[in-house]
């Protein structure tokens, strides 16, 4: 599994440090609860182990709303496609697409890392998912095995998730009481987002590039 030094995954988001607004911050997840119920919070790839009558078992899904569940579905439907076909159909990798796309402005949103209220469905924002296209034939042998292949980064989204809800704690305190999220905290947010939506990426059948474990 060679890991791709430039990925086909790629987050922006306009820094935005200074003059943040207190009230809507105040009252975030509030405010985020439409976009939560549509596709999901900002980490919504998960791993768990479970205790079941059959002995322990492990669950990897998605908690994407009601749009991340669709876009799990059409995942299913791909893995057949690929398996049996070798190519994933344009449909169902731009529903996919719109999904993860809608996901990193309301997870930019919903984490503090933007104010601006986020569009529901494709429209212009100061979050941005880039998605390199691709119509080549893909790898069967890795679509075949891909939740056993991500387990390692299932694993590491988990134990970074409880970082980043605590670095997003904080700055919610930050901005509370002086307006201002710190840089560092800021940069570690968008970072955890990229590697989670990266992921899901890779989860979701867009592409066969095995996700490298970095913020960057």
């Amino acid at each position: 599994m060679a890991v791709s030094t430039t990925y086909p995954v790629s987050v922006r988001i306009e820094p935005a440090y200074e003059g943040r607004n207190r009230l809507t911050t105040a009252f975030r997840l509030l405010l985020a609860i439409p976009h939560l119920i549509l596709v999901g919070g900002p980490l919504a790839v998960a791993f768990a182990w479970g205790a079941s009558d059959q002995g322990e078992s492990y669950d990897a899904g998605a908690g994407g709303g009601l749009i991340g569940a669709v876009a799990a579905v059409c995942a299913i439907i791909a893995w057949f496609a690929i398996v049996f076909t070798g190519r994933l159909p344009r449909g169902l990798w731009s529903m996919i697409a719109f999904y993860l796309r809608w996901r990193v402005r309301a997870a930019a949103y919903t984490s503090l890392l933007r104010d601006e209220y986020p569009p529901f469905g494709d429209a212009p924002y100061p979050a941005t998912l880039e998605l390199e296209p691709r119509d080549a034939p893909r790898n069967r042998v890795s679509v075949a095995f891909r939740l056993i292949l991500a387990i390692p980064h299932l694993i590491a989204i988990a134990l970074l998730g409880i970082a980043w809800f605590v670095s997003s704690v904080i700055a919610w305190f930050a901005i509370l009481l002086t307006g201002r999220f710190p840089e560092g905290l800021y940069r570690f947010g968008v970072g955890v987002l990229q590697w989670n939506i990266r992921v899901e990426a890779y989860v979701l059948l867009l592409y066969d590039e095995y996700p490298p474990f970095s913020l960057e």
